[in-house]
């Protein structure tokens, strides 16, 4: 007998999961205990911390996961070069950042980047804008920065711009909210949803909203959509992906290809279309030092990993080697 679920909650030593059958809101998850390791086995044999959005083949073996069509994936924190799932098999990511305070461009930039790595669709959402003055001139400050790329002025209090996110809703369809914390993330997802599915907090006599989700959830909807909200990310440590940053600063990587050598590293060389974009400002430092900081970022993370797939790859044929060494000695036979 086998059995599809979708994992809605990732908890340490178990996960949560509903049927494939019954995503339709109406259903009480329950409960698929994990091995020690906290790990799932893949259909190539690799062993995977599940998380949510998952679909997880249950039959008689035990549960296993079922390849990722999608992934929004982090740096992992510590000295590990292993990245962190933060949500699989997703259509849409919903890089939410607020008007008050002030929008971070760079978060944004590098929010995008993960989105855009993840092979989903990133939309911005910015929120609260019944808090400030002008939230057109600010829309338009993000929107320079995030090209080819939806941007929604949204306000949960007045309804602005939540229809507009509500289309987004179509049967079938996975969507996760990122961003800081205090930025209305469980705030816009219960407004999607049209009822409270996640808790949120007061706001604080500053203004600000309190930071209260503390998990990763996927929120099934009633017209056949799926919503994940996630706790607030301070940093986020970049995957590499070329080609998504390369998406991110467009711009910027049509200068660089512009450059008059291939190596440039727009610090001074002659011929160097970045450098002369800065000098006439049609590009900005600001924009210029975000991506040099995440391409860095990037480079980083890749040398990371290459180095501990060498070091697997070296493990593997070590115990290769063992394995064969024993083989040829034969059992009880003594080492030479």
């Amino acid at each position: 007998m086998t059995d599809l679920f979708r994992v809605v909650r990732a908890d340490k030593g178990a996960v949560l999961v509903l049927p494939a059958d019954g995503l339709d809101g109406e259903h009480e998850p329950h409960r698929v205990e994990l091995d020690r390791d906290g790990l799932l086995a893949t259909e190539d044999g690799e062993r995977l911390p599940p998380t949510v959005g998952d679909w997880l083949r249950v039959d008689d073996t035990g549960p296993s996961l079922r390849p990722r069509t999608t992934a929004l994936v982090r740096d992992s924190a510590g000295a590990t070069s292993r990245v962190q799932a933060l949500a699989a098999n997703i259509d849409v990511v919903l890089v939410v950042e607020h008007l008050e305070p002030d929008p971070d461009l760079g978060r944004v930039e590098r929010m995008l980047t993960l989105a855009w790595r993840s092979g989903a669709t990133p939309v911005v959402v910015l929120t609260k804008a019944d808090l400030v003055p002008d939230p057109e001139g600010m829309t338009a400050e993000v929107e320079a920065v995030a090209l080819a790329v939806d941007v929604h002025t949204v306000s949960v209090p007045t309804g602005q711009g939540i229809d507009a996110l509500r289309a987004l809703l179509v049967p079938g369809a996975t969507l996760v909210a990122v961003g800081p914390s205090g930025a209305g993330k469980s705030t816009l997802v219960n407004a999607l949803a049209g009822r409270d599915v996640m808790a949120t907090g007061e706001r604080r006599v500053d203004g600000r909203g309190r930071h209260t989700t503390t998990h990763r959830e996927l929120v099934p909807l009633a017209g056949g959509a799926m919503l994940i909200d996630t706790p607030g990310i301070r940093g986020v440590g970049v995957v590499a992906d070329e080609d998504a940053l390369d998406t991110t600063f467009a711009d910027v990587a049509e200068l660089a290809a512009a450059c008059r050598f291939a190596d440039c590293h727009h610090a001074g060389e002659p011929g160097c279309a970045i450098q002369a974009a800065l000098d006439n400002g049609e590009l900005a430092e600001r924009r210029f030092d975000s991506w040099r900081r995440l391409a860095r970022e990037a480079a980083y993370q890749a040398r990371r990993s290459d180095a501990r797939l060498r070091a697997e790859e070296r493990d593997r044929w070590k115990k290769v080697t063992k394995e064969y060494q024993r083989g040829l000695r034969g059992p009880g036979r003594p080492r030479p």
